[in-house]
């Protein structure tokens, strides 16, 4: 950690802090998970450890499934730190607004499979919004932040990941999110098969209206 050079704060999250540094001539982004006063400290302690392990572990799973995620160069247990590549491109969530239609849905309809992929090898991202997702300069799709993700092949799971895909574009791309979430949904479908494409759709509506039931 000592080789690492002026560390400038980028984004100040719930759980972690990232900071764009130079790292071995490299720009790299670090990613260190803070103490949390509200948790007994053992607690906190056992959290932001079991974190910081298993975050590059799912990113590393998801690249075997072909999905792009930043390379890790180093993982500082004691700090919470995991040191990782700098992908040069957009945030997908600043890119949809200035894409014309067509492009949009072609966009949308790659990160469907790309999600299909993740959860076709067993992996759930955990946060799916269009700021967790990057648009390199050769036009790849590679997601970050899988702090909030695990293993897990269940249909629910499933359900639930492209459930809050869907709120999240609701909530940021209001305009077009409705045609978004359509070609997200066909790409998955260009992946999965038919029978899963089916079951994970009537997991969605099915998340749809427990909701409903909740906030009535």
């Amino acid at each position: 950690m000592d080789a690492l050079k002026s560390p400038q704060l980028i984004k100040k999250g719930a759980e972690a802090n990232l900071y764009l540094a130079n790292w071995h001539d490299r720009r790299v982004v670090l990613k260190k998970r803070l103490p949390k006063k509200y948790r007994p400290a053992k607690l906190d302690v056992q959290i932001r450890t079991y974190r910081t392990i298993h975050e590059p572990q799912l990113m590393h799973e998801a690249k075997k499934a072909g999905v792009p995620t930043p390379t890790i160069f180093l993982v500082d247990v004691k700090n919470t730190t995991i040191v990782m590549e700098h992908v040069e491109g957009k945030q997908v969530k600043q890119l949809l607004n200035q894409l014309s239609e067509n492009e949009r849905k072609r966009l949308c309809f790659k990160i469907g499979q790309e999600i299909a992929k993740l959860h076709g090898f067993g992996l759930i991202h955990g946060d799916l919004t269009t700021s967790n997702m990057i648009m390199s300069s050769d036009r790849k799709v590679f997601f970050v932040d899988f702090g909030l993700g695990e293993k897990n092949e269940k249909l629910e799971a499933r359900g639930v990941d492209l459930h809050l895909m869907k709120r999240a574009l609701q909530s940021t791309h209001y305009q077009f999110a409705e045609d978004c979430f359509e070609s997200v949904i066909k790409g998955y479908g260009d992946i999965m098969s038919v029978e899963t494409l089916k079951s994970v759709l009537d997991k969605i509506r099915e998340i749809e209206r427990r909701g409903q039931i909740g906030r009535a």
